[in-house]
C-alpha cells in the first residue's frame, strides 16, 4: 500500500473541514410554554366571539408548536381554526385548514374522527352531500366506541333529510334511539353534551317522520326534543326545534308557525346565529306576517354576505402574514448561521491557504518521484526484453553466419546464401529496434502500424492487413493508439515464437462509437488456461486500461483468434 506525506495532509484537511460549529441550545420547554399561552388566548377570544383574534392566536400557537413538531397540538390548533372558519361561513377555507392537519394525524383516531366530521359538515353546507356522507362514514370507521359514532351517524341522517331520503334517515335515527347509548335521565352525571345529542337526535327523528308523512309521530318527537332542551337549558339548540315546528305548522296553523318562527328569530338574534335568523324570517314572510320581515331579510342577507367575505379575507390574510413572517424568520436564522460560518471561514482561510500550498508542493514532488520510478522501470523492462531477444534470436543467427563463412568456400552460390543470412539478421535487428522505439502517434501512425505488422512477413508466414485506412486515427486518443500498437506487436511476437502460423489476418473496422480489431492465425493454437503464461495477460491489461475489451478464442490445433473492441 502506497503511503506518503500527502495522504496524511489530506486527511488532516478533511477532519479540519468537518469540525462542527456549535451554538447554545434553546430550552424546548420555553417554546412549549409560549405555545400554550397563545393557545389559551385563542380559547379566551373564541368564548368572547372575537373570531379574528381567536384565529390569530390559534395560528400563532400552531406555528410555535411546529418548531418542535408537536403533532398533537398542531392538529388541535388547526381544528379550532377550522371550527372558527365554519362558524363564519368560510367552508372552503375550513377545508384547506383541515387538509393542512392531515400530515400530522399519525395514529390519533380521536382527532381523525373530529376532522372527518368537520370535513363532512363543510361539504354538507356546500351542498356536496355525497362527499359529506363519505367523510361522516370515515369518522364512524375511526370511532373507538359506540358513543363517539352518534354525532357522525346523526349528521348522515341530516344529509339524507336534505336529499329527501326520509326512510334512510329514519332508520339511522331510530337505531340511535333504540341503542339506549344516550341517557334518559337528566341527573346522569355524564357530560351535558350527551343530553344535547339526545335532544338533537329526537328533533331530527321527529322532523324526518313529519317530512315522510307521519305527522302525529313527528310532532310528538319534536315536542319531546324541545322539552328536553328547555330542561337542560340549551337555548341555542332550541332554535332548531322552533324552526322545525314553524315548518310543521306552516301548512296547518299559521299562527303557531309564526309563534315558533318569532321565538326562533329572537333566540337566533340573541346568539348572533345569522343563518337561523334568515330561516325564521323566511317562515314569517311566507306566512304573510308583514313586509317589515322582508325588509329585515334583505338587510341581514346583504350584511351577512359582506361580513362573511370580510372574515374569509381576514382569515386568509392572517395565514398569509404568518407564513410570510415564518419565512422571514427562517431567512434571518439562515443569515445568522451564514454570518457565523463566514467568520469561522475567515479564521481558517489563511491556515487552509498555507496548508493548500504545502499540499500542492508535496503532491508535485510525489508525482515527480513516481514518474521517475516508472521511467526507470520501463527502461529496465525494455533493456531486459532487448537482451532476451538478442540472446535468444539474433545471437544464434550471427553465430550461424560466422560458422558458415568459416566452413564454406565463398563461391557465387555461397555468397548468395551468406547475403540471405545477413539480410535476415538485418531484418531481425530492424524489428527489435521497432519493438522498442518510441511510437509516432501523429499523421504517420497508420503507415507505421502497417509497416510494423509487415516486418513479421517471412517465407513461411504471410501477414494480411485489411481496412486499416478505414479507421480515422486522427480522432483517436494517443494513449489508445499506443495501446493498440503494443498489443498488436505483442500478438505478432507471440505468433512468431509459439504459433507456427502460415497465415495471419489483421482486420480493422469501425462502428458508431467503437473501433474493432480482429486478429486470426492458422497456427497450432493453445489452451486458454496457458494464455497468462504466454505473456498475453499484458495485452488484456493494456486494453482494459483504455476501457476496451479483448476476447481470446483458441484451442490446441485450431489456431488463435483475438477480438479487440475499444471506444473511439
Amino acid at each position: 500500500m502506497l503511503r506518503s506525506p500527502i495522504l496524511y495532509l489530506f486527511l488532516f484537511l478533511f477532519l479540519l473541514s468537518c469540525k462542527e460549529h456549535t451554538t447554545t441550545p434553546v430550552d424546548p420547554t420555553l417554546f412549549t410554554k409560549e405555545a400554550k399561552i397563545l393557545q389559551e388566548k385563542g380559547f379566551s377570544n373564541l368564548q368572547k366571539s372575537n373570531f379574528n383574534s381567536a384565529f390569530y392566536y390559534f395560528n400563532k400557537s400552531k406555528i410555535t408548536f411546529e418548531t418542535y413538531k408537536d403533532s398533537t397540538n398542531i392538529v388541535y390548533n388547526l381544528m379550532q381554526m377550522a371550527y372558527i372558519q365554519q362558524i363564519n361561513g368560510d367552508y372552503y377555507g375550513s377545508k384547506e385548514t383541515l387538509t393542512e392537519s392531515l400530515p400530522y394525524l399519525k395514529n390519533d383516531n380521536n382527532y381523525a374522527v373530529a376532522i372527518n366530521n368537520f370535513f363532512g359538515i363543510a361539504d354538507k353546507e356546500l351542498s356536496l352531500y355525497d362527499d359529506a356522507i363519505l367523510y361522516y362514514k370515515k369518522a364512524i370507521k375511526d370511532s373507538k366506541d359506540t358513543l363517539s359514532k352518534q354525532a357522525p351517524l346523526n349528521n348522515i341522517a341530516v344529509v339524507y333529510i336534505k336529499q329527501k331520503k326520509y326512510p334512510e334517515a329514519i332508520a339511522i335515527l331510530e337505531s340511535i334511539v333504540k341503542s339506549n347509548i344516550l341517557s334518559d335521565k337528566i341527573t346522569d352525571k355524564r357530560s351535558p353534551e350527551v343530553h344535547k345529542s339526545k335532544a338533537r337526535v329526537l328533533d331530527n327523528l321527529g322532523f324526518a317522520y313529519f317530512k315522510n308523512g307521519m305527522y302525529d309521530k313527528g310532532l310528538e318527537f319534536m315536542k319531546e326534543s324541545l322539552a328536553l332542551r328547555k330542561q337542560i337549558d340549551d337555548p341555542y339548540g332550541s332554535i332548531e326545534s322552533y324552526l322545525h315546528l314553524a315548518e310543521y305548522y306552516s301548512g296547518t296553523d299559521r299562527n303557531k308557525s309564526n309563534q315558533n318562527a318569532q321565538t326562533a328569530y329572537e333566540l337566533a338574534t340573541k346568539f348572533n346565529s345569522v343563518d337561523e335568523r334568515l330561516k325564521a324570517l323566511s317562515f314569517l314572510i311566507s306566512n304573510g306576517s308583514g313586509t317589515q320581515y322582508a325588509q329585515k331579510y334583505i338587510v341581514i342577507n346583504d350584511s351577512i354576505i359582506k361580513i362573511r367575505n370580510n372574515f374569509k379575507n381576514k382569515f386568509a390574510k392572517i395565514k398569509y402574514d404568518s407564513k410570510k413572517e415564518k419565512e422571514e424568520n427562517q431567512k434571518l436564522k439562515l443569515e445568522r448561521v451564514e454570518n457565523l460560518l463566514s467568520l469561522q471561514e475567515v479564521k481558517y482561510q489563511r491556515i487552509f491557504f498555507i496548508i493548500g500550498i504545502a499540499a500542492l508542493f508535496f503532491f508535485i514532488l510525489y508525482l515527480r518521484k513516481r514518474s521517475r520510478i516508472e521511467k526507470i522501470k520501463t527502461a529496465y523492462d525494455t533493456e531486459t526484453r532487448i537482451a532476451k531477444d538478442i540472446h535468444d534470436e539474433l545471437a544464434n543467427d550471427v553465430f550461424n553466419a560466422m560458422t558458415f563463412t568459416q566452413t564454406q568456400s565463398l563461391d557465387t552460390e555461397s555468397k548468395e546464401t551468406l547475403i540471405q543470412k545477413l539480410d535476415h539478421i538485418y531484418a531481425r535487428v530492424r524489428r527489435i529496434s521497432r519493438e522498442n522505439n518510441t511510437i509516432d502517434t501523429k499523421l504517420n501512425y497508420a503507415a507505421n502500424l502497417k509497416e510494423m505488422l509487415s516486418t513479421y512477413n517471412s517465407p513461411g508466414t504471410n501477414i494480411i492487413i485489411t481496412s486499416i485506412e478505414n479507421v480515422n486515427w486522427e480522432t483517436v486518443d494517443d494513449l489508445k493508439k499506443v495501446a493498440v500498437y503494443r498489443v498488436l506487436q505483442e500478438l505478432m511476437v507471440n505468433m512468431k515464437k509459439h504459433s507456427g502460423a502460415s497465415v495471419v489476418v489483421v482486420k480493422f473496422a469501425t462502428e458508431e462509437n467503437s473501433i474493432l480489431i480482429n486478429y486470426t492465425d492458422n497456427g497450432q493454437g493453445t489452451d486458454k488456461n496457458k494464455i497468462i503464461k504466454n505473456g498475453l495477460q499484458n495485452m488484456e491489461n493494456r486494453i482494459l486500461a483504455i476501457k476496451g475489451s479483448i476476447i481470446f478464442e483458441t484451442e490446441p490445433g485450431k489456431g488463435f483468434k483475438v477480438k479487440i473492441t475499444m471506444p473511439k
